[in-house]
C-alpha cells in the first residue's frame, strides 16, 4: 500500500501535473523553483528518490527529471486528483445532443459516442446493449392527428419510444383499446414473438381487427422491430482522432495495435464488458492492466443503467495517458447519469 506524507504527495502532484501538461520530466531544481518550498534542493532530491523506490515515478532514458509510471498516474487519479464539477458549456452540449426527441434508443447511443469524441478529442465509445428482450408493456400514445408515440417497455426497464404516421386520425380511447388488447395478449414476449403471433392469429382468424387498428399493430411493430439491436454491439466514434494522437515514430506500433483490438469488435466487447461492473468512472491505464499491448494509452470507462438500476450498458474514452482526465471524467459522469435518466 502507497503511503505518503503531506509534502511527498504536494512534489508528487506537482510531477503528474506537469507531465500531463507539459508532457516533459521534471527534475528536483525545476521543482523547488516552481512550488518556492522552504527546503533544499536535497530534499527534493531526497523525497523523488522515494518516490522512485515506490514506483511511482520514472526517470525516461537518460533524462535527469522525473515522470509518473502509469502505477503513479493511476494512484494520483485515484487518490489525489482534484475532480470538479462538469463545466456548463460541456453540460448544455450533452443535453442538447443526448435528448432528441423522437430517436431510438440506439440513434441516441450513436449521438452519445460521438459526442463523448467531439467533447474529448479522442475516441468514444458505447456498449449498446441488445434491445429485442423480453416487454413488459406497449403503449400506444396520441400525439397529434394521425400521429401516435409507441412505448416499448422491456422486462429489464429499457424504455423504445418512436413516432408513427398513420393513415387516418385515432381517437385516445383507440390507442388505448389497443394497448390494452396487445398486453393482455403478449405481455412477457419479445417483439419479433408478438409480430409473428399476431400475424398468425390474423392469418388464421382467431382475431379479428379493423383496417385502422390492423394499420397500427402493423406500423408500430414494424417500428420497433427496425430499431433494436439483436445483439449487444460497440458504437466507436472517432477513430481518426487516434492519430492525431501519434506524436512520434514509436508511438506508430502502439496506435497499429490499438486500431487492431478496436475493429476485433467481440475483443473489444469483452473488454468493455469486463470494466463495466460498477458505479462511476473507471480509469484503465494500458499495459499496467492487460487492457492494451503496451503502455501509452488509456481507457476511461462509466456504466449506464435502466429503469431497475441495473446496469445494461457503458460508455467510455480512449486515448494517450496524457489525457485531460480532470475534464473528460466529469463529461463520462455526466453522460452516463443523462443516458440512464432518458433510457429509464
Amino acid at each position: 500500500m502507497i503511503e505518503l506524507n503531506e509534502r511527498s504527495e504536494y512534489i508528487f502532484s506537482y510531477i503528474v501535473e506537469n507531465y500531463l501538461r507539459m508532457g516533459m520530466p521534471i527534475g528536483s531544481k525545476q521543482v523547488l523553483a516552481d512550488l518556492a518550498l522552504d527546503v533544499s534542493s536535497a530534499t527534493i532530491r531526497n523525497v523523488m528518490a522515494s518516490l522512485e523506490s515506490q514506483g511511482l515515478i520514472i526517470a525516461p532514458h537518460t533524462s535527469a527529471g522525473r515522470i509518473p509510471t502509469s502505477r503513479g498516474l493511476k494512484f494520483y487519479i485515484d487518490g489525489l486528483m482534484e475532480i470538479g464539477d462538469i463545466d456548463q458549456q460541456d453540460k448544455a452540449h450533452i443535453d442538447q445532443i443526448c435528448a432528441q426527441a423522437g430517436e431510438t434508443t440506439n440513434d441516441m447511443l450513436n449521438r452519445a459516442g460521438q459526442t463523448l469524441s467531439g467533447l474529448s478529442r479522442h475516441l468514444g465509445l458505447v456498449l449498446a446493449p441488445k434491445l429485442d428482450k423480453a416487454v413488459r408493456q406497449i403503449q400506444f400514445v396520441k400525439i397529434a392527428p394521425a400521429q401516435a408515440l409507441v412505448v416499448i417497455v422491456s422486462t429489464d426497464g429499457l424504455i423504445e419510444n418512436r413516432l408513427i404516421e398513420l393513415d387516418k386520425d385515432v381517437s385516445e380511447s383507440e390507442l388505448q383499446r389497443l394497448s390494452n388488447f396487445i398486453n393482455e395478449l403478449c405481455a412477457g414476449r419479445t417483439i419479433g414473438d408478438i409480430s409473428r403471433t399476431l400475424a398468425d392469429a390474423m392469418k388464421k382468424n382467431r382475431i379479428h381487427l379493423d383496417r385502422i387498428t390492423t394499420d397500427l399493430v402493423t406500423k408500430g411493430l414494424a417500428v420497433a422491430t427496425t430499431n433494436q439491436a439483436n445483439e449487444p454491439h460497440l458504437i466507436i466514434k472517432g477513430q481518426s482522432k487516434l492519430l492525431e494522437d501519434v506524436q512520434a515514430i514509436e508511438d506508430v506500433e502502439r496506435a497499429r495495435d490499438l486500431f487492431t483490438l478496436i475493429e476485433d469488435q467481440q475483443r473489444m466487447m469483452q473488454l468493455v464488458q469486463s470494466t463495466s461492473d460498477g458505479d462511476g468512472v473507471k480509469v484503465y491505464l494500458g499495459a499496467e492492466n492487460d487492457i492494451f499491448n503496451h503502455a501509452g494509452w488509456s481507457m476511461m470507462i462509466a456504466p449506464y443503467k435502466n429503469a431497475d438500476n441495473n446496469i445494461i450498458g457503458a460508455l467510455g474514452v480512449i486515448g494517450p495517458t496524457r489525457l485531460n482526465y480532470g475534464r473528460i471524467i466529469p463529461i463520462l459522469d455526466y453522460t452516463s447519469r443523462v443516458l440512464t435518466k432518458l433510457i429509464g
